[in-house]
């Protein structure tokens, strides 16, 4: 009988987890921030914040300091608001509450027909449904300014010239927004998910308002935001179709800057400093949202 002798398996020693050596990912190193990039990111800061500072300190100064560089901080800001508020002819607050009212009214429209169109493109089957695609395309390659002298006559023909409906009604859809949401809702909203709300019982209209606006919700966001922005700031129509008893916020800025003699800085800077309040406003409330809706967007892309 023989024996067999089992040799001792020799451990080698695993070196302690501090000393271990952490390999990155391979696109690891891509998404670390170099001292460059946050370099460019402040200076980017700095030159956006800039012009608005500026603005505030202009407002707060009197007229024989505006071309003083640099410029610095005075204690007359709401002198010179007070004074800008009581100048009839620009009727500043009658602007921005026109102003508060069509960019509002214009941007709901907008998300509500933009979602509808988008969804109706990107998910349901109907005739023509490519050609009308085109259309809308199109329409975003005409520049603004060739369509001013035809929608000018048509306002007048309705008798709209001089009132709100004129800055409004052209503006309710936009072709941008329905190509935005269209190729949004491609991505976001499965088909699987639309057959799914037909099986139990769904119409068009309620998987519509049910389950695709919800989805919709991060684009539409940052559509509502662009869509209000670039209605606030509009100033080429208002000015061309509008009066001085029912301007827009720019219009006031424009009655503002026209000075018999001479132009009062300070009251047109306290004019845009007030002006850009309510875009800064809109944008801290519903950042956050936006920031979501575009990283969203970036990572389903």
């Amino acid at each position: 009988m023989t024996t067999t002798q089992t040799l001792p398996r020799t451990v080698t020693p695993t070196p302690p987890p501090s000393r271990r050596r952490r390999r990155a990912a391979p696109g690891a190193r891509l998404w670390q921030a170099s001292p460059l990039t946050y370099l460019a990111l402040v200076i980017g800061s700095v030159l956006s914040v800039f012009p608005i500072v500026w603005s505030f300190i202009i407002a707060s100064r009197d007229n024989s300091a505006v071309y003083e560089m640099p410029p610095t901080p005075g204690g007359k800001l709401f002198e010179n608001i007070d004074r800008m508020l009581a100048n009839e002819d620009a009727a500043f607050l009658y602007g921005l509450v026109n102003s508060a009212v069509v960019s509002s009214v214009v941007t709901i429209s907008v998300i509500f027909f933009s979602t509808l169109a988008g969804f109706a493109f990107a998910k349901l089957k109907f005739r023509g449904s490519n050609a009308l695609l085109l259309v809308i395309i199109l329409t975003m390659m005409v520049p603004t300014q060739l369509g001013i002298i035809p929608l000018y006559l048509m306002m007048v023909e309705l008798g709209w010239t001089g009132t709100l409906q004129a800055v409004i009604v052209p503006f309710l859809v936009q072709g941008f927004g329905v190509f935005m949401m269209r190729q949004y809702a491609m991505s976001a909203i499965s088909d699987e998910l639309i057959e799914a709300a037909r099986l139990d019982g769904c119409s068009t209209w309620r998987v519509y308002w049910n389950v695709v606006l919800p989805a919709l919700r991060p684009a539409a966001a940052v559509l509502g935001l662009l869509t209000f922005m670039q209605t606030w700031n509009e100033f080429l129509w208002p000015f061309v179709v509008l009066t001085p008893d029912t301007p827009t916020v720019q219009y006031s800025l424009k009655i503002l800057s026209s000075g018999l003699y001479q132009t009062d800085y300070v009251a047109l800077f306290a004019g845009t400093a007030l002006a850009t309040l309510p875009l800064l406003i809109v944008f801290i409330i519903f950042g956050r949202q936006i920031i979501g809706g575009i990283m969203e967007g970036a990572v389903k892309s």
